[in-house]
């Protein structure tokens, strides 16, 4: 990272019901994030103006096709993404295994180091002889 840059990861699940009633507008903002149903963020959008006006631009692109379109593409393009990466995550695992296979390490051991299940290294290991 640098000095200009901060990431800051929102673990909305953790999110509870301790929550739902507070005056605390980064909180609100959070709910606004997570909110599940309309009513939810009617709730939120009564009692604070920011997320009224969000609220009001959500339901704009709610209604435009194309914003939707374009909106559900992006998701789409995302997953896509995230199954690339898990699936080469996964083909690297596979092929360290392979070669700590190859240098008579066990079975045990081979699935500590890369993750994979002792089945899969023993499976690997079949494929292998």
């Amino acid at each position: 990272m640098t000095d200009n840059l901060e990431i800051h990861f929102l673990e909305l699940p953790k999110l509870g019901a301790e929550h739902q009633e507070t005056s605390d507008l980064l909180v609100k903002w959070l709910l606004f994030l997570k909110a599940e149903s309309e009513t939810k963020l009617e709730e939120l959008a009564m009692s604070e103006p920011t997320i009224r006006k969000a609220v009001n631009v959500l339901e704009f692109l709610s209604q435009d096709a194309e914003a939707r379109r374009l909106y559900e593409m992006r998701e789409k393009a995302l997953k896509d993404e995230a199954n690339m990466i898990q699936g080469a995550k996964q083909e690297k695992a596979m092929e360290v295994a392979k070669n700590l296979l190859a240098m008579d390490m066990t079975v045990d051991v081979v699935a500590k180091a890369t993750g994979l299940s002792e089945e899969e290294i023993e499976k690997l290991k079949q494929q292998l002889h």
